[in-house]
């Protein structure tokens, strides 16, 4: 019921039907002229608000902020069913490696997932930077890397059964060469599954297969390098700004990255070409004015919950980005990062609800499964789709059939959705378990991001310009525990920290590993010293 009323105002929004400075009824008010509970109304309200879209304070109502230049829903450019294959089963050769950047730290071959190397101690230990996350990994009693999920929780019965009913209904069509696409059936049940969960506007012909978020990005990449939109004019037509429409393209040369931020996300788009920019992370998310000062035409980020800080992109912060893409003729790459597992209420509706002309939405089933499946989506704007299937056909003509029907099975009967109730419960218990042990333990520890996901950061202010984390790192490992720096992921100087993922062990082994870790912060500490 909050997801259709959310969901029935955000639209009334977005095609101008409720204009901005338009007063909303009172949440007890509506909810006594739809016959439903306040708290639904409240609940659908707050949503809205962390969406930028409406505004409230006691005493004055909510008003509606508006849709800025996000309304009018793009035209659309897509191909209307498969393109030839005619035999391209195989292609020739392999595609050449671009050149790293000047001034750029080298980049591991595109694995995206992949924890990367502490590049000072791999230099100073003269190793192979993409050889030392499995060498780490085999000093490591207790291995707390972020982004990897508990793989004993894969859902293998759930799997098998719906397995066993798609192998038993699939037609010999069903496993020949597809839609490059994607199944129709999996992109269907997709279509209501995303709908319902993150809020999407979309349908099935929208929707495109992809082997994971680092596929969608390496798509993305390609195009636009190769057709980044030049600078318009301050004046185009409103016609323009909806479609995405309008004057000769160029290159792209650089697209902005949260800093800190994923440091796989960063090396896949250089690895296609382009060069991450630096965009800084404070407690309400990316920072849009700096952002906007960078003169890129393209950024990569996590809203829900941004990696590696936790925060959520603040409802001020959506607007000015989204209307910065609206004013600009931008592209957003939305990377809806961890946002299944929310703790504390229903996760944030993802941007593309509020943009679709301006946001290219990619998701996986690499936390919620497993990151073998090799499973995901990318819903771009309507004007970039056509040329991205082609792209995805010259890749790989298509993701694996089965899986993809095994998915849309497990969709259909609600065991995904079951499974995900499942682990996201487990993981709170394991959330709170260390920080139960960290408040214990390391009281003085800045802890962030413990309202969603799969790992938390700490920061140590007070070691700045005293440690590096790299070194900090190291200590802890030689405690028999893993863990990444915070400065693996961040392209600017900053403030020691760490990061932490729970997902893989029991409460008890993530209370172990924090009496390993305090051992090594009082040694490190200057009053332990």
């Amino acid at each position: 019921m909050t997801d259709w009323l959310a969901d029935a105002v955000r639209v009334a929004i977005l095609d101008g039907r409720l204009q901005a400075g338009a007063l909303l009824p009172a949440t007890r008010v509506l909810a006594g002229d739809l016959g439903i509970s306040r708290g639904v109304t409240v609940e659908a309200y707050q949503r809205l608000a962390d969406e930028g879209l409406v505004s409230g304070r006691p005493g004055a109502g909510t008003r509606v902020l508006g849709a800025g230049g996000r309304r009018s829903a793009p035209a659309r450019s897509r191909t209307s069913g498969p393109p030839d294959r005619s035999q391209e089963a195989e292609r020739a050769g392999p595609r050449k490696r671009p050149a790293a950047f000047a001034g750029q730290q080298p980049v591991p071959t595109g694995r995206r997932e992949r924890p990367d190397a502490a590049a000072m101690a791999a230099q100073r230990e003269g190793i192979d930077p993409a050889l030392l996350p499995e060498r780490w990994r085999a000093r490591a009693e207790l291995d707390l890397s972020p982004g990897v999920p508990d793989l004993s929780g894969f859902p293998r019965a759930a799997w098998l059964r719906a397995e066993r009913a798609v192998l038993e209904q699939a037609s010999t069509a069903d496993l020949g060469y597809g839609d490059p696409r994607g199944s129709a059936q999996l992109r269907a049940e997709l279509t209501s599954w995303l709908a319902r969960t993150r809020g999407l506007r979309a349908e099935p012909d929208d929707i495109i297969i992809v082997t994971g978020v680092a596929q969608a990005l390496a798509l993305l990449a390609q195009r636009l390098a190769a057709h980044e939109p030049a600078r318009r004019p301050a004046a185009h037509s409103p016609a323009d700004r909806a479609t995405g429409h309008g004057p000769a393209r160029r290159a792209a040369t650089e697209i902005g990255v949260e800093d800190p931020g994923s440091r796989g996300s960063r090396d896949e788009l250089a690895y296609w070409g382009l060069r991450p920019v630096p965009v800084p992370v404070d407690e309400h998310g990316l920072q849009v004015d700096a952002l906007a000062q960078t003169g890129v035409r393209a950024v990569s980020l996590t809203p829900a919950h941004q990696f590696p800080t936790g925060v959520v992109l603040a409802p001020q912060r959506r607007r000015e980005l989204l209307d910065w893409a609206a004013a600009t003729d931008a592209l957003i790459i939305e990377d809806d990062y961890d946002a299944e597992y929310r703790y504390d209420r229903a996760p944030v509706p993802a941007l593309q609800a509020s943009a679709p002309g301006y946001v290219a939405y990619a998701g996986s089933t690499s936390k919620t499964l497993a990151p073998g499946m090799r499973l995901g989506w990318l819903i771009p704007p309507p004007r970039l789709h056509a040329e991205l299937v082609e792209a995805k056909r010259a890749s790989d003509l298509g993701s694996p059939a089965l899986p993809q029907l095994v998915l849309a099975q497990l969709i259909a009967t609600g065991e995904l959705e079951q499974h995900i109730r499942t682990v996201r419960k487990r993981q709170r218990s394991r959330r709170d378990a260390l920080l139960g042990a960290l408040a214990e333990q390391l009281p003085q520890a800045c802890v962030q991001g413990i309202a969603a996901g799969l790992h938390l950061l700490i920061t140590f202010p007070e070691l700045a310009g005293r440690i590096e984390d790299t070194e900090l790192a190291e200590r802890i490992l030689r405690a028999g525990v893993l863990v990444h720096p915070l400065s693996w992921h961040r392209q600017r100087p900053g403030v020691p920290g760490i990061i932490l993922g729970y997902a893989v062990h029991t409460p008890d082994q993530l209370r172990a590993a924090v009496r390993r870790i305090t051992l090594v912060m009082q040694q490190t500490s200057p009053a332990g010293r």
